[in-house]
């Protein structure tokens, strides 16, 4: 007897729970306002409710952006059946990556419309997101950036940081892509 009054409490408390992830909140993600590759003014607005991921990137990096490019394409198509997942490109160049830019090179990576944005727009306001809310760095002349990536939940809670250039970070993404993914706030 004493077991099963147990066991229907395990139950009933376990059930009652709200189950979170292990993953740490580092930070919020303030509201933006930048123009997409469309040239269409983005609202972060467009994010809310949706598990995203981030990186800063520019299209004539001859460094580590195409492999992080090719990355970020991975990801995509490991979450293409999960519809509130989105991935978000940030310029670190906004004088050369102009929306017609940005459009060609969405193109040429084959990025999901509605699923994958690019971003551009003022300096101040790309620094801003770089420096103060991502914590990555600084844009500067010489197009030296971070090579993270940067996870973000449905309540725009900073989540996750991974260097791309590490062995096993995206499948580490990917699994923590589907960790918020399966979370209702």
């Amino acid at each position: 007897m004493k077991f099963a009054v147990v066991a229907v409490f395990c139950a009933t408390f376990c059930a009652c729970v709200h189950r979170t992830s292990a993953l740490p909140v580092f930070s919020d993600v303030p509201e933006f306002h930048l123009t997409s590759q469309d040239g269409q003014p983005f609202d972060s607005k467009v994010l809310a409710g949706n598990v995203w991921l981030a990186d800063f990137i520019y299209t004539t990096c001859p460094g580590p952006c195409p492999r992080m490019t090719s990355q970020m394409h991975e990801v995509q198509s490991a979450v293409e059946n999960i519809p509130d997942v989105k991935l978000v490109s940030f310029t670190v160049d906004p004088q050369n990556d102009t929306p017609l830019v940005l459009t060609q090179y969405a193109k040429a990576h084959a990025a999901a419309a509605g699923r994958w944005y690019f971003l551009t727009g003022a300096p101040s306001e790309l620094q801003r997101m770089d420096r103060d809310v991502f914590k990555l760095g600084d844009l500067n002349a010489g197009m030296e950036h971070s090579t993270r990536f940067v996870l973000v939940d449905r309540e725009s809670r900073i989540r996750g940081y991974y260097d791309t250039s590490e062995a096993g970070s995206i499948a580490r993404v990917i699994q923590d892509i589907n960790t918020l993914a399966r979370e209702r706030s």
